[in-house]
């Protein structure tokens, strides 16, 4: 098995969460296999989520936390988010992450664009695997809402910058889980990551 570049980020705004200790165990299995890891952790980054009175026209300069975000983002083969699902959607700050560091010229181009005028895409070649925490199961993500969250995730944000295929991992319900079922959550996705997967 050939080894792979992956960026992590925990997607769960609090210090101690069930999706941090996902992250950890699949970054651990991943770097016990080989694979060169760079690891980042929502509750510890620090910047400002919103542009304020800045926008892409008004460049608002990065925060250290999210240029190194990016910069590994821009070097890694493959992406892995770990996020719960909050009122159908992410967190507030993880969201920020996204609106604040996948910028034009970095990650999409929007001097080159497609016939429906859509900008280039700039990370392409790489993949993505999140790990969903939430209280509603799979099956019923798909079949009352759409699977909208994954939509939004795999589509409107990963795969307009270029990162596709994503696929999803799901743990539910999780906000009470018991010890043996976390136990197996997290060899599910020690195995995921020593497949870099």
């Amino acid at each position: 098995m050939s080894t792979r570049k992956i960026i992590i980020l925990n997607g769960h705004p609090g210090e101690k969460s069930l999706n941090k200790t996902l992250a950890e165990a699949y970054r651990d299995a991943a770097k016990g296999a080989g694979h060169d890891v760079r690891y980042h952790d929502l509750s510890a980054m620090e910047f400002d989520m919103d542009y304020g009175i800045g926008g892409y026209h008004n460049y608002k300069p990065l925060e250290p936390d999210l240029e190194a975000f990016l910069t590994d983002l821009e070097w890694a083969e493959h992406v892995v988010l770990t996020t719960p699902l909050w009122w159908g959607a992410l967190p507030a700050k993880l969201k920020g992450v996204f609106d604040r560091a996948l910028l034009p010229g970095r990650t999409f181009d929007t001097r080159n664009t497609s016939m429906l005028g859509l900008p280039a895409p700039m990370l392409t070649g790489k993949t993505a695997r999140v790990l969903l925490t939430s209280d509603t199961p799979a099956v019923f993500l798909r079949l009352f809402y759409s699977n909208a969250v994954k939509k939004i995730l795999s589509r409107q944000i990963l795969g307009f910058v270029g990162v596709r295929p994503t696929r999803f991992t799901s743990f539910a319900p999780a906000s009470h889980p018991v010890a043996s079922t976390v136990a197996a959550w997290c060899q599910k996705a020690s195995r995921l990551g020593e497949r870099a997967a």
